[in-house]
């Protein structure tokens, strides 16, 4: 039995009704997304941060009396001080109160210029209050186009990475061979693979066992050279991939260490691809220097320290002269060693260096790995040094700095060593990466560089956000125009999703740059197009002649499926800039996605939820406000047309 229009319209009015739990979920995301979107409109205010120019070394908690003291006296009273584990930081007033507080500071810590402790940065700190801050809203990161400052894309030589490791694992096995007398009749590398030839069977299957319990990551393939038989070594693809991870990962702690010296408060250091490596320095202008901080190279030193008597006394005191044939470095504790000038080992013998355990006390300890070269040379200075120290100096443009200097407890050989006692694991980790990150592991290339000065990163935020802001205006005066109370619903529906939009790339702490304000201005017009499907939706089903309660619900239940295959389909092509792209494309694929899901939640959910609020509690509704709906005009049938 059909339904009679009474009963569909009674159906529709019950449909368009909200429960409670609803409002409150949109009430709830409207509330959260306010409150993580305002740190955005308390602008930024000029500061000065410190740090530590040694990693890992936390401040002293004099610093801040004695900031205070350097500000006091050039009359400056700073508007707030905040410290965290890795920095000191003091807001002012305006940026000549920063430009003068920086150069106080900068020589009031760092009196010896050559030996800096700290490092004095400028930077920009949020205005946000303290309740914002304490609910840990912060502002969204802007990126290089709209701060200024530099960008480089260095591209990796994995190539390298993996021949120095093969020029490597030819020393390690010359040595291994000949300590375990197992005859050969040549080493030789062959690209990426090592050959070995032997004469017999028997050495050849003596040599196999010994590469299967010392080298386990090595695939071998036998073949016939002549009389000899010839043994190729090549690393299996998880120990080459391995390699190569930690051929980048060591890249970008070097690079780290390095741009500390350029005083850049928020550096971008980050892997992208596979052999690739962005930087973006925020800030800084002199191309030329950061290049060369980029491209510098370090250089690893062992030597011996002097327990003499005079050594001693110039270690405890600085004013102590230093015994003839001596150097003095700092350690990074700030304690000086008095080391002895010979050099007797360099970085280049050592291959690895990883963090990890004492066998016997548990306690935590760095590996280190040598080549063959290495191996003998460090094996004769443990044999003969035994109960003295040994200092392992880290020497970079020209400034050395003792990493560790442990005492040599009895000989050791094999090409391994290990440093521990008195060391944390988190001190460990950080000696190891230092190690490592002595010197580039694979050389790097600058494919791609910008510049971006300060006033052209503020003319681009001016444009972006008047590009969105005309955008909106414009988008909405259209729909409140052609839809009218329905268009008005689907403006503030699209005012609800770039509140939301914002509020996420705030709470995921996202970098803005200019091509995600492009697609920040993009979602919009993608936004209202869930509303206009909706919107024409309903005028279908009045035209033909349903109640317009029952028009609203069909409206939004039958667009609901057009809505969300083309949003999947936008979605999935956005995903695919995110993964496959670069840079910028990036960075207008994570605002492109933020945006559609969105967008979803504010054009269907939050829209319907405007409406149903309105019109829902109408039982009887005679007529809705969505602009001129055009029915169509009946044909007459032939028979009426003839006379």
């Amino acid at each position: 039995m059909a339904l009679k229009p009474p009963e569909v319209a009674m159906i529709g009015w019950i449909m368009n009704r909200y429960s409670l739990w609803k409002y409150l979920t949109l009430a709830i995301a409207l509330i959260v997304g306010g409150v993580f979107t305002l740190p955005n409109f308390f602008g930024e205010s000029p500061a000065v941060q410190i740090s530590s120019a040694h990693s890992g070394q936390p401040l002293p908690t004099e610093l801040a009396s004695q900031v205070a003291g350097i500000l006091e006296g050039l009359h400056i009273t700073p508007e707030s001080s905040s410290s965290d584990a890795n920095s000191f930081r003091v807001r002012l007033s305006s940026t000549e109160d920063q430009l003068r507080a920086k150069d106080a500071i900068e020589h009031g810590l760092n009196t010896d210029a050559s030996a800096a402790n700290y490092i004095v940065a400028l930077n920009l700190l949020p205005r946000s209050p303290q309740w914002l801050s304490s609910l840990n809203a912060s502002p969204m990161y802007l990126g290089l186009d709209l701060r200024g400052g530099v960008h480089f894309m260095l591209q990796v030589d994995m190539q390298a990475a993996l021949s120095k490791k093969a020029e490597a694992l030819a020393g390690d096995l010359r040595t291994q061979l000949r300590e375990q007398n197992i005859r050969h009749a040549g080493i030789s590398r062959n690209g990426f693979s090592v050959e070995v030839l032997f004469h017999d069977e028997a050495t050849l299957e003596a040599a196999k066992k010994l590469l299967s319990d010392q080298w386990p990551d090595l695939v071998t393939t036998q073949s016939t050279q002549g009389s000899d038989i010839k043994l190729a070594l090549t690393l299996k693809p998880q120990a080459a991939k391995k390699v190569q991870e930690q051929a980048i990962k060591q890249n970008i702690t070097t690079l780290h260490n390095r741009i500390n010296e350029l005083g850049v408060a928020e550096p971008v250091i980050q892997q992208q691809g596979i052999d690739r490596i962005v930087v973006q320095l925020p800030g800084v202008q002199d191309t030329a220097k950061a290049k060369d901080i980029l491209g510098r190279t370090a250089t690893l030193e062992i030597r011996l320290v002097d327990d003499s008597s005079d050594a001693r006394s110039a270690e405890v005191s600085s004013s102590a002269s230093v015994p003839f044939g001596d150097e003095r470095y700092s350690e990074r504790s700030g304690q000086f060693v008095v080391v002895k000038k010979q050099v007797l080992l360099t970085g280049e013998n050592l291959t690895d260096a990883q963090p990890g355990f004492d066998n016997q006390t548990q306690e935590a300890a760095v590996h280190l790995t040598l080549d063959a070269k290495g191996s003998r040379i460090f094996r004769d200075i443990t044999r003969e040094n035994v109960g003295k120290r040994m200092a392992i100096i880290l020497f970079e443009k020209g400034k050395g700095e003792v990493v560790t200097a442990p005492v040599i407890r009895s000989e050791i050989g094999g090409g391994r060593v290990q440093i521990s006692g008195r060391m944390s694991t988190m001190e460990a980790n950080e000696t190891a990466l230092l190690l490592r990150a002595g010197s580039l592991a694979a050389p790097m290339e600058i494919i791609e560089e910008r510049t971006i000065g300060p006033s052209l990163g503020a003319e681009n935020i001016a444009k972006g956000f008047n590009s969105v802001t005309w955008g909106f205006v414009g988008v909405a005066s259209f729909m409140v125009i052609y839809y009218m109370l329905f268009g008005l619903f689907s403006s503030i529906a699209l005012a609800v999703n770039l509140l939301l939009l914002v509020a996420l790339l705030s709470m995921l702490q996202a970098t803005l740059t200019l091509p995600g304000m492009a697609a920040m201005a993009l979602v919009l017009g993608m936004a209202i197009d869930a509303n206009v499907l909706i919107n024409e939706r309903v005028r279908e089903e009045l035209r033909q002649g349903v109640p317009p309660q029952q028009a609203i619900h069909a409206g939004y239940d039958r667009a609901w499926a057009t809505i969300l295959d083309s949003n999947v389909t936008t979605l999935i092509a956005g995903l695919a800039l995110l993964a496959f792209g670069s840079g910028p494309v990036r960075g207008f694929a994570v605002v492109h996605c933020l945006g559609i899901m969105t967008s979803m939640f504010s054009s269907v959910f939050f829209s319907r939820g405007l409406v149903n609020l309105w019109y829902g509690r109408q039982k009887k509704l005679k007529g809705v406000s969505i602009g001129t709906v055009w029915k169509p005009v009946s044909t007459p049938q032939p028979s009426e047309t003839q006379s």
